[in-house]
């Protein structure tokens, strides 16, 4: 760890140096060495410093930086650097004693105070460089949501994508250059005529409105969200199934016999920071959970294409393992063997044999056991009556 911090993570401003700290002015006067993009380069007056053009894509800048380790450096950084910005990044490849950031204030800010919107009620999120789908689970009317595009272009794509999920009334506030002399905020709706002279860098601030399906809060969403060939966790089991994984922030899933990746994809619903493996032998199923994830939001969802146990090998350890088909003595053995102490398993059984499995397994090893009977109404002649689904068996323990 370095006694003074050889990096410093300049947070600039669209007004370029006008709006910088003292600190900040000091930091770019000793530097011997100014790297930034070349947009933020041209915000500053010439300096004594060497300065160095940031590649694109960025990554590649990573290495380049880190080569000046030892000299004084000045990284130029958008706004506040760790608010959906670069410093975040450089910070992982760093010791805490090495750097020191001097931010100012982000775009989400700039862009909150312009519009007269509560940022604490406000989603915040960066679509420079994510899909789209991310905004999903968070499309009802009259949410408002703050994003940083990666240009102009991208406002006529990102309101094509709203108006196909339905909500092409949304309003669109198009904010460019916020902050510097450039700034420009202008409005247009998702499905009417949008500006063609839209400049960089720009934001966008959305008042979501139309009719497009919204996502239920609750576990157990409308089986029509996912594509799947039958093979599906029902929705009234698949809610008691995520009530017994109980999803914690932070926690790992492996959801073996992945399906349609309905219980994956509701796991990571539940928290921005849950994780999830789904393992899949059907090689077309497995395709249609990635489809089905990135549709709905959720592309961190890990898909591995392959048999299970064999396919658990080198992953990651789980906090809790669902399995939801192909029950076997031989899979609850390796999967068993294969978690840590205190992690929660989820079976459902639809066959007898995998009945009289899961019942000796929780007589030897303990936790629950639901028999879970449903019905549901059908015509019956010009009347009604009750047509009952295969009962399951549920399974759930903590090891």
């Amino acid at each position: 760890m370095s006694e003074t911090p050889w990096l410093t993570i300049v947070g600039l401003g669209e007004d370029g140096p006008d709006g910088l700290s003292p600190a900040s002015h000091q930091a770019l006067k000793d530097a011997e060495i100014v790297m930034g993009a070349e947009r933020h380069l041209s915000l500053l007056p010439d300096l004594g410093a060497e300065t160095v053009e940031w590649p694109v894509p960025f990554a590649d800048g990573v290495d380049i930086l880190l080569s000046y380790r030892g000299r004084k450096v000045v990284m130029l950084a958008s706004g506040d650097p760790f608010w959906f910005g670069a410093g975040s990044v450089m910070a992982k490849h760093l010791d805490p004693g090495e750097w020191q950031a001097l931010p100012v204030p982000s775009t989400m800010s700039l862009a909150a105070a312009a519009l007269g919107w509560p940022l604490e009620r406000v989603l915040t999120t960066g679509l420079h460089a994510a899909p789209y789908a991310q905004l999903k689970p968070h499309l009802f009317p009259n949410a408002r949501i703050l994003a940083t595009l990666r240009d102009g272009e991208a406002v006529a794509d990102l309101a094509a994508w709203l108006c196909d999920e339905g909500f092409g009334p949304s309003t669109l506030h198009i904010l460019e250059a916020l902050g510097g002399p450039r700034q420009r905020i202008r409005q247009a709706t998702a499905d009417g005529n949008l500006p063609s002279d839209i400049q960089h860098p720009v934001s966008i601030g959305i008042e979501v409105a139309g009719g497009g399906a919204v996502i239920p809060l609750s576990s157990g969403r409308p089986d029509h969200l996912f594509d799947n060939d039958g093979q599906i966790t029902k929705r009234p089991v698949r809610a008691l199934t995520l009530s017994a994984l109980a999803p914690c922030p932070g926690e790992h899933l492996w959801d073996i016999g992945g399906g349609s990746g309905s219980i994956g994809i509701e796991w990571l619903w539940a928290h921005p920071t849950t994780r999830a493996t789904a393992v899949e032998i059907n090689a077309d199923r497995a395709d249609r959970i990635r489809e089905n994830a990135a549709r709905l939001g959720v592309d961190r969802l890990n898909v591995v294409t392959g048999a299970a146990p064999d396919a658990l090998e080198g992953l990651e350890h789980p906090d809790a393992v669902f399995i939801g088909g192909g029950i076997s003595q031989e899979m609850l053995e390796i999967v068993w063997a294969s978690i840590p102490q205190g992690t929660r398993l989820v079976a459902n059984a639809v066959t007898l044999e995998a009945e009289v499995l899961l019942a000796n397994w929780q007589a030897e090893k303990g936790g629950d056991l639901l028999r879970i009977e449903l019905a549901q109404s059908h015509p019956l002649g010009r009347k009604r009556g009750w047509k009952s689904s295969y009962p399951i068996v549920q399974w759930s323990v903590a090891k």
